[in-house]
């Protein structure tokens, strides 16, 4: 079994200071912490993996399209650096226009990722910056870690390596 780091995109992985939606690429800016943290990760035999909400699809903002390019624009970043998510799933729905299944705090993503990888949950966390994020991974049996938006992870990261969290 493996074990896994999940993170939420915006807020976590990207700033999302001033902009609600981050769509476009030249608004995707790599928070502090993020390649020093999924490197020790990586190097500690974690597999990544992103699981993000994205709404404004649904809500008509932006399209698919936008989104897998800003993808396409952080796996480039993160490939420069030796860096490899495994997969990154994405809820285009939002509640205001339709429910579904996929829309975090639903588990779907992570018990998808929990089946297709082999995840070992008890050595598996996720990091996010909504509480939604830490019941979506817990109710999966994943360990949620709740930080503020746009924080540095870095210290978590070494928590996590340490076994103190």
């Amino acid at each position: 079994m493996q074990k896994a780091i999940f993170l939420d995109r915006d807020g976590v992985i990207n700033s999302d200071i001033g902009h609600y939606y981050i769509y476009r690429v030249e608004d995707f800016l790599i928070n502090e912490g993020i390649i020093p943290s999924l490197k020790k990760f990586s190097d500690a035999g974690y597999l990544l993996f992103i699981v993000t909400n994205q709404g404004g699809v649904a809500k008509g903002i932006y399209t698919e399209d936008d989104v897998n390019k800003v993808h396409s624009h952080l796996l480039c970043i993160l490939e420069k650096e030796n860096i490899k998510i495994e997969k990154i799933y994405f809820c285009p729905h939002h509640d205001s226009v339709a429910a579904c299944q996929c829309r975090k705090p639903s588990p779907y993503f992570f018990q998808q990722a929990i089946n297709e990888f082999d995840i070992d949950k008890e050595k598996s966390y996720m990091i996010g910056d909504s509480p939604r994020d830490k019941q979506a991974s817990e109710a999966a049996g994943i360990k949620g870690i709740k930080v503020d938006a746009n924080e540095n992870i870095s210290k978590y990261c070494d928590q996590i390596l340490r076994g103190e969290i």
